[in-house]
């Protein structure tokens, strides 16, 4: 099976994400008066969904789907937290969702209700556990790495170490993640460094190569990166392993590695926020995402990896072998390590050295 169609390009300007218009999905709801019973309000990713299963799940529930989207993990926490909007289903990466259980925003999920939850593959559920402990909270949607997407015609070899991110021949065409998480990776693990990190030594140290290194580099970007790379914009930058594939949808020249040091594994999934309205319709809803067609329909256009296993069953070898960037082997697996919320005191101290680097 090969992926059938690129949905991510609107006619007029290549690479441009489509999106779904979360003022004109909050501006309808509220013109239309629809009663909570009768919807669910959906924070997720930007350009993360195919937007006509918002549709199909109306059709299918009479229950009305209001949509809106968030960038960054932090973006998203500090929305919910202002609590202008109730939301019943937010999707987010698994160290911010380690955050929200810890501080008792989400609750339970009854996986009794939903049919097709058995199509998610144990050993994801195993790594959700790391921020998921006792599998209560969350249901997983897509997965992948983070590791760098490298132009063949102007990187001279392959870059199996994050030491490349500091090489100087490489000056203003490298790109960087605009995320203090992602963007430590390199910088703390060619250190022999834990992701998890707490130790203000360790963090400080790799502080310092971040300022060494941004005298070379050329952006920080998030989204866009993809973009770049894919314009033959850049060298090499650091990226999710799935915007890396889409990436080379439109650029044959692109290849994506994991340094051998590791990186991050990254799982993002759904929670029930406790001040949701409609805990019945969030949970029907995730069902519906875990639904074997409906399940395909997304992956063909989110295009990162998934955990539902009826759909990877359906995918074939071939394609596996190419697609490592969505289908990472075991031994890429086992260097990589899941992110953990580190409390707020470490929390604090990142976005201060983060604060630190940009100003520099």
């Amino acid at each position: 099976m090969m992926r059938k169609s690129i949905k991510r390009l609107t006619a007029a300007v290549l690479f441009m994400s489509i999106t779904v218009s979360s003022t004109f999905f909050l501006t309808a709801c509220k013109n239309n008066d629809v009663s909570s019973k009768n919807k669910i309000v959906v924070f997720n990713y930007g350009d993360y969904i195919d937007s006509t299963l918002l549709d199909k799940f109306e059709k299918e529930t009479g229950v009305k789907v209001v949509y809106e989207e968030f960038l960054t993990p932090e973006a998203m926490y500090t929305k919910f937290k202002n609590g202008a909007v109730d939301y019943d289903l937010i999707c987010c990466s698994d160290y911010m969702l380690d955050k929200m259980i810890k501080e008792k925003d989400v609750r339970k999920i009854d996986y009794d209700k939903m049919k097709y939850i058995k199509n998610i593959g144990k050993k994801y559920w195993d790594m959700s556990k790391s921020f998921d402990k006792t599998l209560s909270y969350t249901v997983p949607y897509y997965w992948g790495t983070v590791g760098i997407l490298y132009n063949t015609e102007m990187v001279d070899k392959v870059p199996d170490s994050w030491d490349v991110l500091w090489d100087k021949k490489y000056k203003n065409n490298i790109i960087m993640q605009n995320s203090v998480r992602d963007s430590f990776i390199p910088a703390l693990v060619r250190h022999g460094y834990s992701i998890n990190t707490t130790d203000k030594n360790e963090l400080r140290t790799a502080l310092n190569d971040l300022k060494q290194q941004k005298e070379i580099v050329q952006s920080y970007l998030v989204d866009e990166i993809r973009d770049d790379m894919a314009n033959n914009q850049a060298a090499m930058g650091l990226i999710y392993s799935g915007e890396a594939s889409i990436a080379q949808d439109y650029n044959d020249k692109l290849e994506y590695v994991v340094p051998k040091e590791g990186s991050d594994i990254w799982m993002d999934s759904w929670v029930i926020p406790k001040k949701g309205k409609n805990y019945d319709g969030a949970v029907k809803f995730l069902d519906f995402l875990c639904r074997e067609d409906v399940a395909m329909t997304n992956f063909e256009y989110v295009y990162y990896s998934t955990p539902n296993e009826a759909v990877l069953d359906q995918i074939d070898d071939e394609e596996k072998a190419e697609r490592n960037a969505i289908f990472p082997s075991d031994d890429v697996i086992d260097r990589c390590k899941v992110f953990k919320y580190l409390g707020k005191d470490a929390e604090e101290y990142y976005n201060r050295l983060w604060k630190e680097l940009k100003v520099y």
